[in-house]
């Protein structure tokens, strides 16, 4: 299949581009830049990753809590002071995220990107993979992401900030963030990939950090995005959903069969894609709009990325032929059929 025509190749070299811009673009456009731009990106892209180019909302969501909001609290200050360097960094946040949507996490995370290729390797690697997990497990998955957005991303650090609990707990979710040691380590980095003992709050986080990245890692080679199901960000995201101009739009007529193709092509094993049949917009909670489910829907415009009133990318009997064709070939070819292949041959010369 024509790369150029191929919906998902056209996102690799999207996210492999983003990736290099947000882990390493700092080198060119200076170390400072990451306070510049932004400071809310809707992507895991790292702060303390000094050759970055920005970095994630998440960090100043915590140190707001802490040493803005909940010091105001706990000093009887002005709480509307408090609460305003919040609200700017979600408005920030907000014009960001109206622009793609969802589509920050499966088009420009960098954390994403390397839990695809890792998965891709594992393909290759002829790895026994996972393909769906148990509808019954992804829906006990499912509440983790608000659990860590609510707790880590929110909580402790606003009780810290009030001094109910420790300081250490400032900012929770960085010190267990896969992405702070996969990015830092991708710059040559090795000093976040540690255990702190100073304390036992912080010797717990970096075991929680290290084992995270490492199970992280692990999983990805045989498991669609696992930390992508428990990640805060994406949480963050569906709270503003319906916002964003990109989304995913379905037309449960006649034409869907319910063949579930959608579903099994969803790497976050999404199956109300499949099952909805009354809904138009089904860019669900867990939905990073990577635009699979599209690309292998069988019927005509049955499933279509939209881009406000705009479709962007529809379903299509032809392409849908074709990147089938495409993807049988690319899981054929793998390490264990290569060595199958070359004992059959050795095998008939011997013979």
């Amino acid at each position: 299949m024509n790369p150029v025509k191929n919906l998902s190749a056209i996102r690799k070299l999207v996210q492999i581009g983003a990736f290099v811009f947000f882990v390493y673009g700092g080198t060119l456009t200076g170390y400072y830049l990451a306070d510049k731009v932004s400071g809310a990106l809707p992507a895991l892209s790292c702060a303390y990753d000094m050759q970055g180019a920005d970095l994630c909302t998440l960090i100043p969501f915590q140190h707001q809590m802490d040493h803005r909001l909940g010091e105001a609290i706990a000093g009887g200050g002005n709480l509307m002071m408090g609460l305003m360097p919040t609200l700017i960094t979600l408005a920030t946040f907000l014009v960001l995220f109206v622009f793609l949507n969802k589509a920050f996490c499966g088009w420009i995370c960098p954390l994403g990107t390397v839990q695809e290729l890792l998965h891709n390797l594992g393909q290759k690697l002829g790895l026994q993979r996972r393909e769906s997990l148990d509808p019954g497990l992804v829906k006990r998955i499912r509440p983790v992401k608000w659990i860590l957005l609510l707790l880590l991303v929110f909580g402790f650090p606003l009780l810290a900030g009030i001094g109910w609990v420790s300081h250490d707990l400032g900012d929770p979710f960085c010190k267990i963030c896969p992405s702070r040691i996969l990015t830092t380590l991708a710059t040559g980095e090795t000093s976040q990939l540690y255990l702190d003992s100073s304390s036992s709050i912080l010797l717990v986080l970096s075991l929680t950090a290290d084992f995270l990245f490492g199970l992280t890692v692990a999983l990805a080679l045989s498991v669609r995005q696992p930390f992508c199901r428990i990640c805060p960000m994406l949480a963050l995201h569906a709270v503003f959903r319906k916002l964003g101009l990109l989304r995913l739009v379905k037309l449960g007529t006649a034409r869907c069969d319910r063949c579930g193709l959608c579903a099994k092509a969803c790497p976050m094993d999404i199956t109300d894609i499949h099952t909805e049949m009354e809904k138009r917009d089904v860019t669900f909670e867990d939905c990073t709009l990577c635009g699979r489910c599209v690309e292998f829907c069988p019927d005509k415009d049955v499933l279509q990325l939209k881009y406000a009133l705009l479709p962007v990318f529809s379903a299509d009997p032809a392409y849908f032929k074709q990147r089938k064709k495409a993807q049988r070939n690319w899981e054929k070819a793998n390490l264990l059929s290569l060595l199958r292949g070359g004992q059959k041959l050795a095998g008939a010369k011997r013979q």
